[in-house]
């Protein structure tokens, strides 16, 4: 799949001018480098799109590498995770699968020529101890009572913190740099801090860790990246990653930042994702509701779709916050060329055609896709009773109801003209079954006489139908911006998953797979859901086929 976008953003211009110049020898070499503490998300897909389709229109490389220096909070089922989100993207890094630990052995030589240096000592102060000293914005900070000892005594210490003589939170390795610096990053940043923890591939062999702006730039620099694409935040970090790529004298990648993808009623802190989960509001990482990667592709989003989304919204230097109606406008595009429609009843209501043949069935023709002539047609069963969406009738109907009433005529999509006779109901007086009348010459939808009806419906043979569970998912969040609420908790959408579990389904789709995209006619579109069995299948809607919160976003807007 390629996925060279169709525009020039200020990146592309950036390396286009550096292959003129000569810079990097027009190499261009990216990375997507991915913390396996969490699962990806919407934001994630935007930065794997933006990398890999840079590599591919320069002709260029691309590395996937976990940034794992951090033993506490990683765990391999993130890495398994992250790699099979990012393939199912549709990026491919080829043989280059690194991590951040395949180079703890050259980080830590790289140290120990930063301690050589004068430029780099031990420290003896506590986290809290160095908080306290660091400053503000207009106050500089204070030296470390440790800051001038000697190369020999910080090679002997740094040493004795490797083979593991302190506990944890003991001693730190910290670059010498200005506790007077404007930039905070500057003022003597913590290069390695004492963790006795286990590591997910380095098992117990280290108990010293390499800090994330220690490692991240020189990880870039060690295999050779190109242009080292981040997110804003990591802009005031830039002078410190280049300070110690120039103070070690090794190659200097190019930093350049873009703005982050926040999308609206939804979140992305991984702090507050696992809230969620571990709350029990939502079921688990892969739940629909959720934009991670693995709750899209559970949803039924496709890679197409969310690749189309991010180029859409486009690479600027500027945070902003995009609709979410953007999103479900590119999967409806997507799956309207793509998924075959289906007739599916969610809500019965039972209608026994009584001029019918008691025992008759027939077959129906109907089409697959009118988008698309080449997937042909399918046959659905018809008989003396079908279902039909309880919606689709109204006992007292307005006068621009179009549906099924008593004495009216419908159409029933591909099939025949019928009319309402009888209601019946039952002892608390809820309408259980309608008794109507079906046309005989109107088969195949018209009238031979050229009369006209307004309503069209779609239906389900009562003896043929699928029983099937329903999962129909709504955003997550009641407000735009969950994350500005002081608890974001109180705004969730009690209706965000509903579950029908009495819906009837044309046979066919007993045959679904799990990749299968379907438009159930006038529903929206779904997918078969992991959780389902032979005997009783379980969708998830994707998305509706009209967007219900479009003039919510609007008056959202407007209101900023």
């Amino acid at each position: 799949m390629s996925l060279e976008p169709d525009y020039k953003h200020f990146i592309q211009r950036i390396i286009e001018d550096d292959n003129l110049s000569g810079k990097f020898e027009g190499r261009v070499h990216t990375r997507f480098p991915p913390e396996p503490n969490a699962y990806l998300h919407i934001g994630h897909a935007k930065s794997v799109y933006l990398n890999y389709g840079l590599a591919q229109q320069f002709s260029g490389k691309f590395n996937l590498r976990f940034d794992d220096t951090n033993p506490i909070k990683e765990e391999a089922k993130f890495v398994k995770a992250i790699i099979e989100d990012v393939r199912w993207l549709g990026a491919d890094w080829e043989t280059r699968l690194l991590f951040a630990s395949d180079y703890f052995q050259q980080l830590y030589d790289l140290a120990l020529v930063l301690i050589n240096k004068g430029r780099a000592f031990v420290c003896d102060q506590n986290a809290e101890d160095i908080r306290k000293t660091r400053g503000t914005l207009k106050k500089p900070g204070q030296n470390s009572p440790f800051r001038d000892r000697s190369v020999n005594e910080n090679l002997n210490l740094f040493e004795q913190m490797r083979r593991g003589d302190f506990p944890d939170g003991t001693r730190t390795l910290r670059a010498k740099i200005d506790m007077a610096h404007p930039n905070l990053n500057m003022r003597d940043p913590v290069i390695y801090r004492i963790l006795h923890a286990s590591h997910h591939r380095t098992g117990n062999d280290w108990c010293i860790y390499p800090l994330y702006d220690w490692a991240h730039g020189l990880e870039d620099s060690i295999e050779k990246i190109t242009h080292s694409i981040c997110t804003l935040e990591f802009e005031d970090h830039r002078l410190l990653y280049d300070w110690y790529l120039e103070t070690l004298d090794v190659y200097r990648p190019q930093q350049i930042e873009f703005a982050r993808m926040n999308v609206s009623y939804t979140i992305t802190s991984k702090r507050k994702l696992k809230q969620l989960v571990d709350t029990n509001q939502v079921d688990g990482f892969d739940d629909p509701r959720l934009l991670t990667i693995s709750g899209l592709r559970r949803r039924g989003y496709t890679p197409a779709s969310i690749k189309n989304f991010t180029e859409n919204v486009g690479v600027s230097k500027r945070d902003n916050i995009v609709e979410m109606s953007r999103l479900e406008h590119s999967i409806r595009q997507d799956l309207n060329k793509r998924a075959d429609r289906a007739f599916a009843v969610l809500n019965p209501l039972k209608i026994v055609l009584t001029n019918y043949p008691d025992d008759k069935t027939e077959m129906i023709k109907a089409v697959n896709n009118p988008e698309d002539s080449d997937r042909g047609t399918r046959e659905l069963p018809f008989g003396k009773e079908i279902f039909i969406e309880r919606d689709d009738f109204m006992e007292d109907p307005p006068r621009k109801f179009f549906r099924l009433g008593p004495g009216r005529e419908v159409r029933l999509k591909y099939a025949y003209y019928i009319t309402c006779h009888e209601i019946i109901k039952n002892s608390r007086g809820e309408i259980v079954e309608l008794r109507c009348t079906y046309d005989p010459l109107t088969k195949g939808g018209s009238a031979p006489d050229g009369r006209k009806v307004k309503g069209t419906i779609h239906w389900v043979s009562s003896r043929h139908a699928l029983r099937a569970e329903v999962r129909l998912f709504d955003r997550l969040f009641t407000v735009p911006h969950p994350g500005r609420e002081q608890d974001f908790t109180t705004v969730l959408n009690p209706d965000s998953k509903i579950i029908l579990m009495n819906c009837r389904l044309e046979p066919a789709l007993k045959n679904a797979g799990l990749n299968e995209h379907y438009q159930f006619e006038r529903l929206g579109y779904f997918i078969l859901d992991p959780d389902s069995k032979a005997d009783r299948p379980v969708f998830n809607r994707t998305v509706p086929l009209r967007d219900s919160w479009a003039k919510l976003e609007k008056q959202g807007q407007a209101n900023k």
